[in-house]
């Protein structure tokens, strides 16, 4: 996934948490604020309609105390419920079984409302439904004037019956209002969250795309500096880093620079003494024979030493054109089977190798860069595999394939992922030993040149399922130089140029010879 692409999906998900938190938030605000003033507001509106209520019917019952005769007669309950019902509600008077009651029955009297009353001397309330609409009944006993001046329940019962519909519209239109303004804060809330979270995440969606740049290899980026809260503190944090890491990175990349012009300035110097050592060196080898003793056994330890040295300086120029870029490819269209063949037989190898090569399998690729890799492939089989060597080459429509593998014990599991590091050896007592440890780089640099298509060369180090090592070689059939594909395209907007001259070249043969003996594993 692009990695912009994942830093938007990181800057999302970062926005939507944002933005639940500021609606959670919100919305827990809203609803303990507004619901705690709606049931504040509730007990207030029922707490005055029931106080109203209470006062008005203890000022009416005035009307009726005290009694001075009991048993009330029918007539005088009738007259009582009458004069107590009003256009908000009625009455009802209940005096054992005798009973006079408004329009409404008396059903809505709960047992332990009836009993309050009954056996108290106070006004008692329920608030009750009466055919769905909210109501509240109010009882009271009518008390009996006695002679002393006392008085006592008189056995009456008096209930009013008010409606509360006025009321409840009045929460309910309370609670719509608490509903609105949880919705318009819940929406406030998520503006404040949007602002907020751009306000955040701008300066990381920026951070982000600057790391992204700076792990591409622009060492140059900066975030630009505003404000003065943590944000702020992170970009000039960041800034420094890449101060910091753009200033050692130029310092790395000057001292790789230097050591490699220094390897390659040195590699060319000596290749003129080495030139007249090794005509010297072919002088005693002719002599070596005839001279005595100790002489002789230094004249050929001496011929052997300068043909290393030769071998590892070739090695070295090779490697310092493969770090500068100017490795260049002299294609050609080459029968893959036969030039695996010269280079078995060049090496005397033809009979010691099991070779696997179907005719007629033809490749557009350097030959000599083909050989190196071959050759270098083959004699670190031979140097430390175990017989029998073997090479199979198949061919695919795009890709031909060239497998080298042995018999041996294979390469360790933890050689495996450095065999093609250079001066690598798996037997680090091996270090005046056969090579360099610059063979198999050589050749992995080799393969890697091949391109076609934006696809490149590749060879690979592994295990073959019977044991030994297995190398497998992968090349194009249409390979395309780069580097010319470059040189003619800026020919062509320049109008006229000639390809560009090596400023390293080294003979096809001592560089090929000296790579393929060069490569330990």
């Amino acid at each position: 996934m692009n990695p912009w692409r994942r830093s938007g999906l990181r800057a999302a998900g970062l926005r939507v948490r944002l933005l639940l938190a500021f609606a959670l938030l919100g919305l827990v605000t809203t609803a303990v604020v507004a619901g705690g003033s709606y049931l504040q507001a509730r007990r207030v509106i029922l707490q005055q309609a029931q106080d109203a209520a209470v006062v008005s019917l203890t000022d009416q019952l005035t009307k009726f105390y005290p009694i001075r005769q009991l048993p009330p007669q029918q007539e005088d309950l009738d007259r009582m419920a009458q004069l107590l019902s009003d256009r908000d509600g009625y009455a009802i008077v209940i005096y054992h079984d005798m009973r006079a009651q408004g329009s409404q029955t008396a059903d809505l009297l709960t047992p332990e409302l009836r009993r309050d009353v009954r056996d108290g001397d106070r006004v008692v309330w329920q608030r009750v439904s009466v055919r769905g609409a909210p109501a509240l009944v109010i009882g009271a006993p009518l008390m009996l004037e006695q002679p002393d001046g006392t008085s006592e329940p008189s056995g009456v019962e008096v209930y009013a019956v008010r409606s509360l519909l006025s009321e409840q519209r009045s929460i309910d239109q309370l609670a719509l209002w608490a509903w609105l303004t949880g919705g318009l804060c819940l929406v406030f809330a998520a503006l404040l969250a949007s602002l907020a979270a751009s306000g955040v995440l701008r300066p990381v969606r920026e951070l982000g795309r600057a790391a992204h740049r700076l792990g591409e290899g622009d060492l140059t980026t900066r975030l630009a500096v505003r404000g003065s809260d943590e944000l702020t503190e992170v970009a000039r944090t960041f800034n420094h880093t890449a101060e910091l890491l753009e200033r050692q990175v130029g310092e790395l990349r000057r001292m790789e620079a230097d050591a490699r012009r220094f390897v390659a300035d040195v590699s060319h110097e000596l290749r003129t003494p080495l030139a007249a050592m090794t005509a010297v060196t072919d002088v005693l080898d002719e002599e070596a024979d005839r001279l005595p003793g100790d002489a002789g056994r230094a004249a050929r330890l001496v011929s052997e030493e300068t043909q290393k040295l030769t071998r590892l300086v070739d090695d070295l120029i090779e490697v310092s054109r493969f770090d500068s870029g100017t490795a260049r490819l002299a294609l050609d269209e080459v029968d893959v089977a036969a030039a695996v063949t010269a280079t078995l037989r060049a090496r005397g190898w033809a009979d010691r190798v099991r070779a696997e090569l179907p005719p007629g399998v033809m490749a557009r690729l350097d030959p000599r860069r083909l050989d190196v890799v071959v050759a270098n492939l083959v004699g670190n089989a031979f140097r430390h595999g175990a017989p029998p060597v073997w090479l199979r080459l198949r061919a695919e429509p795009d890709w031909i394939t060239v497998e080298v593998g042995d018999h041996g014990p294979g390469l360790d599991p933890e050689t495996l992922p450095h065999v093609f590091d250079r001066f690598f050896k798996a037997d680090t007592a091996r270090t005046r030993s056969e090579g360099s440890g610059l063979g198999l780089a050589i050749a992995w640099e080799n393969a890697r040149l091949h391109r076609h298509a934006g696809h490149q060369g590749s060879l690979v180090a592994g295990n073959g399922p019977s044991g030994g090592a297995l190398f497998t070689l992968r090349l194009p059939r249409a390979t395309t130089d780069p580097a010319e594909a470059a040189e003619s395209a800026t020919a062509e907007r320049a109008g006229a140029a000639g390809p560009a001259a090596d400023p390293a070249t080294v003979g096809p043969a001592a560089a090929g010879d000296s790579a393929a003996a060069g490569g330990v594993r």
